[in-house]
């Protein structure tokens, strides 16, 4: 049980704790394209060198596209390439965001993720589906919201956790990460940082010491 009294801030990872992933969906797609297996190259757990490089911003979307294309030998347009790779990208459900709405106004909150410009765009777009027009874009939920591709760095890197503890003065034994991956779990741990590791089989909503009476005005 997490001591949520003594917290400051949460760092909160996206895919897999507030948005939901399931990466088979992606893999099916691509296999719809022309039998394109993905799977040995990207996975949950593993990836090849290029989705590492398109994480942190070293290759842009047309040189990801084409270098998908040229691994996959597929022959097909941006917008079926896109489809494919986005599949994964479920829903936000709006009672996650609900609660991050009455959690910011009594702790600080951040978001860490691992993503690319594509998925960003996709993601936005859920969220917008899902919010309506009460926000513009994902970001506006939080304090401050790092992006892979933005800042060049990725979890589970010390130097990415290290980042937001810096940038945003935070008193890491204060701060806590919900991570849904053992790895980033682990970087966390070695930036001094508080860790709450979400398993498949719960969601922020069954935290009971997550919710709005468990935190003092």
């Amino acid at each position: 049980m997490i001591d949520i009294e003594s917290v400051e801030a949460i760092i909160f990872n996206l895919g897999g704790v507030i948005l939901n992933i399931d990466y088979p969906k992606t893999i099916l797609a691509f296999d719809a394209l022309h039998e394109a297996d993905i799977s040995d190259i990207y996975s949950q757990d593993d990836q090849a060198d290029l989705f590492d490089a398109f994480e942190i911003g070293a290759l842009s979307a047309w040189q990801f596209r084409n270098g998908l294309r040229k691994i996959l030998k597929i022959r097909c347009d941006d917008g079926a390439l896109d489809q494919a790779w986005n599949a994964m990208l479920v829903d936000i459900p709006l009672p996650r965001i609900e609660l991050l709405e009455k959690l910011r106004s009594r702790k600080r909150l951040f978001l860490l993720s691992n993503t690319n410009p594509i998925h960003k765009l996709a993601f936005d777009k859920i969220f917008k589906a899902t919010c309506g027009d009460r926000y513009g874009h994902l970001d506006q939920l939080f304090e401050q919201a790092y992006y892979s591709h933005h800042v060049g760095d990725r979890k589970p890197n010390l130097s990415m956790f290290q980042r937001v503890i810096q940038e945003q003065h935070l008193e890491p034994s204060r701060t806590l990460v919900i991570e849904d991956k053992a790895s980033h779990i682990a970087g966390a741990k070695k930036a001094g940082l508080q860790t709450y590791h979400l398993t498949k089989k719960e969601t922020l909503i069954d935290l009971p010491w997550l919710q709005l009476h468990q935190t003092k005005v």
